[in-house]
């Protein structure tokens, strides 16, 4: 079973149907005409650079703003004109939003008392989510008296213990340091599958989205450029803008000519037809071309090239090498494959491969 399937399997999750939604403040297209559907149970990251949309559009399905037009369903129900707490959503707000004058166990039965819950109920379903967060007998404690990674999952709890549908993220983990906020990438999803939630988070920390997320939509000036699964998003981006974004990216340029791909001279092998198209842009990862000291052989393209700069960075050593056709890439060598016999020098003459399954051509005139 998916770790997907996993999530569906509570049986209150529901779906968000989003269909061409514009948001308009004055002559700016905050969103422009976006659409994308995000199934039952499903955690879906909205990702992008800043002014992207994407705290807009988050925004919009939580019903802190309306949209200029467009439908935003979840279920089978219209909540465009519905105020945010008719939407049976639980949201984590970027700065966690905590009541410092309450404890704990008073800010996460906060959306419980407000439901009139009986004190006993509130106290059982507090103590359930503490649990859930693992942060058992911390519910006397003030706000103030907890770490960074303690307050972010203070405010999960209270956000779910409500028991909502849909759970709603505006960049949770943008405030912890990096060893912290990896380790809640991983708890936060599982804590995902457990509960079974529609999930959907706003980063703009490609890392992040492709950690915790079934899928991932990708947006740039206010439009969706591309939804997909994490890895599909990595290893076949639609354009150069979402190439550059996911991942660390160089880009040479090629011609086409009926078919036959060429940089400068050199014949480059695809595993696949070529685009139709005059020019396009090749693709090229740090961890995908190969380095050895020994000749390349099979389906491999060789890109011959000249060390600017080798710099060790723990798990890997980063080359920068100049090809002769005058342009800069990177190439990424594992720590666990250095060979000090065979790793360059600055200044010294390298041929870098780039299998033809790795080739990717992405459009040229991409934004």
């Amino acid at each position: 079973m998916s770790r997907q399937s996993e999530a569906r399997s509570s049986g209150r999750a529901l779906p968000v149907t989003i269909r061409n939604i514009v948001k308009l403040y004055g002559p700016v297209r905050a969103l422009d005409d976006v659409s994308l559907s995000v199934t039952e149970g499903e955690f879906v990251t909205l990702l992008g650079p800043s002014g992207s949309g994407k705290t807009t559009l988050l925004m919009t399905i939580a019903g802190f703003a309306r949209p200029s037009g467009g439908s935003i369903a979840i279920g089978e129900t219209e909540v465009v004109r519905l105020p945010p707490h008719k939407r049976d959503i639980g949201m984590v707000f970027q700065n966690y939003a905590l009541f410092p004058h309450m404890s704990v166990a008073e800010n996460i039965g906060y959306p419980l008392r407000l439901r009139k819950m009986p004190k006993a109920e509130i106290a059982g379903r507090v103590e359930h989510a503490l649990e859930l967060v693992q942060l058992q007998g911390y519910g006397e404690r003030r706000v103030d008296q907890l770490s960074g990674g303690q307050r972010q999952r203070i405010a999960l709890a209270r956000a779910i213990v409500f028991e909502p549908r849909i759970l709603l993220m505006d960049e949770p983990l943008s405030a912890l340091d990096k060893q912290l906020r990896e380790r809640m990438q991983i708890e936060i999803r599982r804590l995902h599958d457990r509960l079974g939630m529609t999930t959907i988070a706003v980063t703009h920390d490609q890392r992040e989205a492709l950690t915790m997320s079934d899928r991932v939509a990708v947006l740039h000036r206010g439009q969706l450029v591309q939804f997909d699964e994490p890895r599909r998003l990595y290893e076949r981006p639609v354009n150069r803008f979402v190439a550059d974004f996911i991942g660390e990216s160089s880009f040479i340029p090629v011609t086409i000519d009926r078919g036959v791909v060429r940089y400068g001279e050199m014949l480059v092998n695809l595993a696949g037809p070529a685009p139709l198209a005059d020019a396009a842009q090749l693709l090229m990862r740090p961890e995908k071309l190969i380095i050895s000291g020994r000749p390349l052989e099979g389906n491999i393209n060789r890109f011959d090239g000249v060390v600017q700069d080798a710099m060790f960075q723990g798990e890997s050593v980063l080359l920068t090498v100049t090809l002769a056709g005058g342009h800069e890439v990177h190439a990424r060598i594992p720590n666990r494959q250095l060979d000090c016999r065979f790793l360059p020098s600055v200044g010294s003459a390298i041929q870098l491969g780039l299998c033809a399954e790795d080739t990717l051509l992405v459009p040229e005139d991409a934004a």
